[in-house]
């Protein structure tokens, strides 16, 4: 699936919650869902810089494609950080470079996250991204 194939079926999925209250209690459970990084991740070089809670965040390059794995020690964020990896993982690095994530204002994540927790999600696709620019230099 591509990166809009996958964030229109997280619009769907997200249209059949009739309220925040829902959707958050759905966006933990992605985060407890999220395949645990391994614990040599969690290291402060892996942090995301600009998140309130601790996000760890890996990329390795495998296959031409990118794969994320990520951690956090809050549970709200760890949700959203699972929706980044769910949306940009498995990619090739210019695609993730290139991918317009409109999916955040489409389910209403912008409007509905604390300042500080909306400004957390930009540095973590900020992050994943320049870790994709990287790669794809490497290629």
């Amino acid at each position: 699936m591509s990166i809009n194939e996958i964030q229109n079926e997280l619009i769907e999925d997200f249209s059949f919650f009739e309220d925040w209250m829902a959707k958050y209690e759905y966006i933990i459970q992605l985060g407890k869902d999220l395949p645990l990084i391994d614990e040599q991740y969690k290291r402060d070089e892996y942090l995301i810089k600009g998140c309130q809670s601790k996000v760890w965040l890996h990329a390795e390059h495998r296959d031409g494609k990118v794969i994320f794995t990520a951690d956090s020690d809050a549970i709200i964020t760890k949700g959203l950080v699972a929706l980044m990896v769910s949306v940009l993982s498995n990619h090739a690095p210019q695609e993730i470079v290139e991918s317009e994530l409109y999916f955040i204002d489409q389910i209403g994540l912008q409007e509905h996250l604390s300042p500080t927790r909306a400004n957390g999600l930009l540095s973590m696709v900020k992050q994943m991204k320049l870790y994709a620019a990287a790669l794809n230099a490497h290629v």
